[in-house]
């Protein structure tokens, strides 16, 4: 099986399948957990170094029964193993404590003492996907103990580490930082979420016979994968022109702010576009022709700061009455004649409308200007941003970075691209993508001005709303990433990020005119230094 978007799945959501699985189809939950139980005592035997023991240690729930399975086929195979209980044998329930029994029958060797060596693995298998509660005591000793195993021990998750949150990645008080993770059925959202992805290392996924499907589950978040963005990219056809490609306007700037504007342009024309015009305020004009050679500029009425006036309307509308498409926000400043001036250009623009930076404080308190639109709107907001047009704090967006994207698309009626690590793409109906490309290189000024251009460029090209709010990201994230691999995290400039655009997007068109890959891995190559692959097991 191989998906261009693999579906990411709440901990409610894997319950529903498995339930279905076990009570409509009749597949016994025994052999699911035997099914399971094989993967990991195989990809346990795959990551243990010549010589080395691998150490499986046991919760209460189906987690650890998985263990025990895993520690009996390893047994049965001549792989030195030993399981390490952290619910007593004779505690557990169901399932699990009928491959607790076996595996004592068989004489798989069982401690109450985990001294792994460099060149053994250890299988955390305390906690699934149940967790919900921060955790504590005893749970929390052997979390603290995995942390701080010796140099050379590596750490295999079951399902996911323990302790983190399956629909959110957040740490539930203590988690597990794993090597690899084995994730049973389909992946989770949390594990395409920081620090969930972080916590769980390289991806694997491992199929035990629960279906993807079922009457009653209907998943709305998921993954693209370079595919998937490839295959949505606008065609080019060789009798195509600067018409054919689109028409982007770029309202913004402000004293001290005309590379936001700059960099907005030059991005939406290095993803594509076929004509950008920058209007931006009217002394600052003659610095934005220097800075766009390549883009037209319009210099439209400013106010006493040098930051667009109320005036400007007019302009802004006139313009826009002949572009695909408005970038509105860039640098543009907070005074309050220019916020007014944002609020009306939102209100009567017929065009679709990328909103960053600025621009979106134009609407605290005011999300209804947006959700009253006819034409499409696409908001931008780092956290920060969305905790202002919220009513919330940061700390709270962090600790729910899908449930605010949706909360903010329902409000705001727009596609919401939250930014972040593991960007979040969310439209009002529920459906949700995280991307899973950019690091820390991205972290430095002027990257976000960048994505409102990428995603005006493709909006310009005949992309949808929410496609262009995935793909944008991808894009974006996949430049960093691309500067990362040649130059390090350190020193990225937002211009460098305009300048590898191009190759960026022709590796993702590459990747769609590809034949499906053979063997195990299912998509999801980049990026290649957070280890996110799928990779299935049978």
């Amino acid at each position: 099986m191989t998906l261009a978007r693999w579906p990411l799945l709440t901990a409610d959501e894997m319950r529903a399948l498995d339930r279905h699985t076990i009570e409509e189809l009749g597949v016994a939950g025994e052999l699911l957990m035997e099914c399971a139980g094989q993967l990991v005592a195989r990809r346990a035997e795959a990551m243990l170094a010549a010589g080395g023991q691998v150490w499986i240690l046991c919760g209460a729930g189906n987690n650890g029964g998985d263990g025990w399975v895993a520690g009996r086929h390893l047994h049965a195979r001549g792989v030195p193993v030993q399981i390490v209980p952290a619910t007593p044998p004779g505690e557990l329930r169901g399932d699990a404590a009928a491959n607790a029994a076996r595996a004592e029958r068989v004489g798989v060797p069982t401690g109450a003492r985990l001294r792994a060596q460099p060149g053994d693995v250890i299988v955390d298998a305390l906690f699934g996907t149940g967790l919900r509660r921060p955790v504590r005591g005893d749970a929390a000793r052997w979390i603290r103990k995995l942390s701080q195993r010796p140099s050379g021990v590596r750490v295999l998750a079951v399902d996911l580490p323990s302790g983190l949150n399956a629909d959110t990645g957040q740490v539930l008080g203590a988690a597990v930082e794993a090597d690899a993770t084995l994730t049973l059925g389909l992946p989770k959202l949390g594990l395409a979420l920081e620090p969930g992805r972080s916590h769980a290392g390289e991806i694997h996924l491992g199929r035990i016979g629960i279906l993807d499907e079922a009457p009653q589950v209907h998943p709305q978040a998921e993954l693209w994968t370079r595919r998937a963005v490839g295959r949505v990219l606008p065609a080019r056809p060789v009798a195509g022109h600067k018409g054919t490609f689109g028409h982007a306007l770029v309202v913004a700037g402000s004293e001290g702010m005309t590379g936001a504007a700059a960099l907005a342009a030059h991005a939406a024309g290095r993803t594509g576009a076929g004509l950008v015009t920058v209007a931006c305020p009217s002394s600052l004009h003659p610095i934005l022709e220097v800075k766009c050679t390549e883009a037209m500029t319009a210099p439209v009425p400013e106010t006493s700061e040098h930051a667009l006036a109320l005036a400007a309307e007019k302009a802004v509308l006139e313009l826009a009455a002949s572009r695909d498409a408005v970038v509105l926000g860039p640098g543009v400043g907070r005074s309050g004649e220019t916020l007014d001036l944002v609020r009306r250009l939102a209100e009567r623009l017929d065009v679709p409308l990328i909103l960053d930076a600025d621009g979106l404080l134009a609407f605290r308190d005011q999300l209804d200007v947006l959700k009253a639109r006819q034409a499409v709107t696409i908001v931008t907001p780092h956290p920060g941003e969305a905790a202002a047009l919220l009513d919330r704090t940061t700390a709270e967006v962090l600790a729910d970075r899908p449930g605010a994207a949706r909360e903010l698309a329902g409000a705001s009626g727009a596609i919401v691209v939250l930014k972040g690590a593991g960007t979040v793409t969310a439209e009002a109906s529920g459906r949700l993508a995280v991307n899973a490309t950019g690091g820390p290189a991205l972290g430095t000024g002027g990257t976000g001005d960048v994505l409102a251009g990428v995603v005006g460029g493709l909006i310009v090209q005949g992309l949808s709303a929410f496609e262009a709010g995935v793909a944008g990201p991808a894009i974006h994230g996949a430049a960093g990433d691309l500067f990362s691999e040649r130059r390090g995290d350190v020193g990225l400039l937002a211009g460098d990020l305009v300048e590898l655009l191009p190759e960026v997007l022709a590796t993702y068109r590459e990747a769609a005119r590809e034949a499906e890959p053979a063997g195990d891995v299912l998509g999801f190559p980049e990026p290649a230094r957070a280890q996110m692959a799928f990779e299935e097991s049978r």
